[in-house]
């Protein structure tokens, strides 16, 4: 009993610990010494919500009919500008004060005519909850991370997989689902920009 309880132990240490980093599955570092800037795009349209693997139309869905019920039409007509300015330009944003913050030689940005270009491709996104002061549990974000020609995006020079990457408390829109996602971008950005620094010491 004792032996297949160790082994259960280790098992989930093992989960555990892989979880809340970035995982090199392909290439390396090397092909961003000599670049100054990087592109990067947003790519949603593989991604899963919740435990339940639900689609983003599912999520949206069960979310209106909370919204609407708890809160009425007008909070759930801003909840869904915001869902989408959030996905069009802020979760950016919160990636670029992360990644900008650690990788001091290489700036990130959207739009530049850069020989590279950043593909965030989420795979799967964890929303969190507030409670006030109960609690909260933040965000996680599971994502592709792969760097391409801008000119040749079929060419993959390195990919790294981002797991579960957790957010934190720090900013204002945190008691909505789209604020606590954000801030698991900035996280996200922290530790590839960390990485990355560290492989071109």
């Amino acid at each position: 009993m004792k032996k297949i309880f160790l082994v259960l132990f280790f098992a989930l240490a093992s989960t555990v610990f892989s979880q809340n980093k970035i995982n090199v599955t392909q290439g390396s570092f090397d092909f961003l010494k000599d670049q100054t800037e990087i592109n990067v795009q947003l790519k949603f349209d593989k991604a899963t919500y919740q435990e339940k693997n639900l689609t983003e139309a599912q999520y949206i869905e069960s979310r209106k009919t909370d919204i609407t019920a708890r809160k009425g039409v007008k909070v759930w007509e801003n909840w869904t500008y915001q869902w989408e300015r959030f996905k069009t330009s802020e979760y950016l944003k919160y990636f670029y004060e992360g990644i900008n913050s650690k990788s001091k030689k290489i700036k990130f940005n959207n739009d530049v005519k850069a020989k590279y270009t950043l593909i965030i491709d989420a795979k799967w996104i964890y929303a969190g909850w507030y409670g006030g002061m109960i609690g909260s549990q933040e965000a996680k974000l599971t994502a592709d991370l792969l760097f391409v020609e801008t000119d040749n995006p079929t060419n993959v020079i390195m990919k790294l997989t981002a797991d579960k990457i957790q957010g934190k408390k720090m900013n204002d829109q945190f008691s909505w689902e789209y604020g606590r996602i954000a801030a698991a971008y900035l996280i996200t950005g922290k530790k590839l920009g960390t990485e990355i620094k560290s492989a071109l010491k």
